[in-house]
């Protein structure tokens, strides 16, 4: 079978010439590079990655194939699918289909064949910057050019992409009955936090990120947790503004434990005071270690993140760091000095990944049952 021809054309003018796979499709995002050796579809199907062309640096990807059951969310989110090598024949008793149809059917170019080690280099020197996977148009400047006329991230609100639009309980029928009620706030959410939540006996309420104060403490939450999410974090006000006025006046008069995970990290930081700013070229990956300041254990985290809070922007009397990334230094966990809330860059659910700080939720249901017999 003759192999089409894609591009991946950066906005410097780079180009990267492949064979295309996937949908017969172009798609504009922002390039960057996933250090995972598996959970492809985990990768594809995160909302967090709204807005980007993803490239796998492990060389080869599709070849246990696809399944319903390692589904993140109900859809496919990337813009775009890069990798050195896709696999022409699957093998795995689990798999339902595999990866070139599963992108055909959603709709999302892939390029396969190009130098994923040399993007990679490129990404880490130049920056992650605004590109275009093209499977239709073989002209490098035509395809450059829409690159450079593309959106970027900074000052773009995706999240209001990827929410929840009415509120809705996480399986009520197997919810434990006498569990604490968390209100998890929808930013782009995993589906594995909510079995997270879950696990350690909690009944979970998934709530739009446009739902007001009002709102959320009408519910009467035991506890509220802030998800994942594509974007700027700073193009949501109303998200920070919510979080605030409940830190402010929190339902029932008393604190609620909060507990933020990436996108919910830099809302949190954000409603305490601090700013974000935009990574070089952000961390994406399974491997990447962060340091616990209080008792100097390393735990080797999934992240997937553009961009971070700034530490110096945080007010020192209020919030204490909790977490550092080894890699840069870059924060990678913040808690409340009085209140019981706390938040952490890196993904603690994992989905892919290893399992190092699913500990984290347990430390959260234990907030909730601390206030409610306090």
């Amino acid at each position: 079978m003759t192999q089409r021809t894609a591009l991946l054309a950066l906005e410097d003018g780079t180009v990267f010439v492949g064979h295309a796979f996937g949908a017969r499709a172009e798609a504009a995002g922002e390039v960057v590079f996933n250090t995972s050796m598996t959970g492809y579809q985990e990768v594809l199907t995160d909302p967090s990655y709204h807005g980007q062309i993803v490239a796998m640096t492990y060389p080869l990807i599709g070849n246990y194939g696809v399944t319903g059951e390692d589904a993140e969310s109900c859809r496919s989110w990337v813009e775009g699918f890069v990798v050195r090598e896709v696999a022409r024949r699957h093998s795995n008793w689990r798999a339902e289909g595999d990866l070139d149809a599963y992108l055909r059917e959603a709709g999302i170019p892939g390029i396969a064949g190009i130098d994923t080690r040399a993007l990679t280099r490129h990404v880490r020197t130049a920056g992650a910057m605004k590109a275009v996977l093209s499977t239709t148009d073989t002209d490098p400047a035509s395809v450059v050019a829409k690159a450079r006329a593309a959106p970027g991230l900074v000052g773009r609100d995706l999240v209001r992409d990827v929410t929840s639009r009415e509120p809705w309980p996480w399986q009520p029928e197997t919810a434990p009955p006498d569990g604490p009620l968390v209100a998890l706030l929808d930013y782009g959410v995993k589906l594995n936090i909510l079995r997270c939540l879950r696990e350690v006996g909690c009944r979970v309420l998934v709530m739009p990120a446009s739902a007001t104060a009002e709102e959320i403490a009408d519910r009467r939450p035991d506890g509220l947790m802030l998800s994942n999410g594509p974007g700027d974090p700073a193009a949501v006000p109303y998200a920070v503004e919510t979080l605030r006025s409940l830190i402010q006046n929190p339902p029932g008069g008393s604190p609620v434990p909060i507990f933020g995970i990436c996108m919910g990290h830099q809302i949190l930081g954000q409603a305490l005071g601090g700013t974000t700013v935009k990574l070089k070229f952000g961390h994406h990956g399974a491997n990447h270690p962060a340091k616990d300041l209080a008792t100097g254990q390393v735990a080797i985290t999934v992240q997937n993140h553009g961009f971070c809070v700034d530490i110096d922007s945080l007010p020192a009397g209020e919030v204490e760091l909790t977490h550092l990334n080894l890699n840069d230094q870059t924060l990678e966990g913040l808690r409340h000095r009085r209140l019981p809330m706390f938040s952490v860059q890196f993904h603690p659910e994992a989905s892919p990944g290893p399992h190092d700080a699913h500990y984290l939720f347990r430390r959260f249901r234990d907030l909730m049952e601390r206030g409610a017999h306090a």
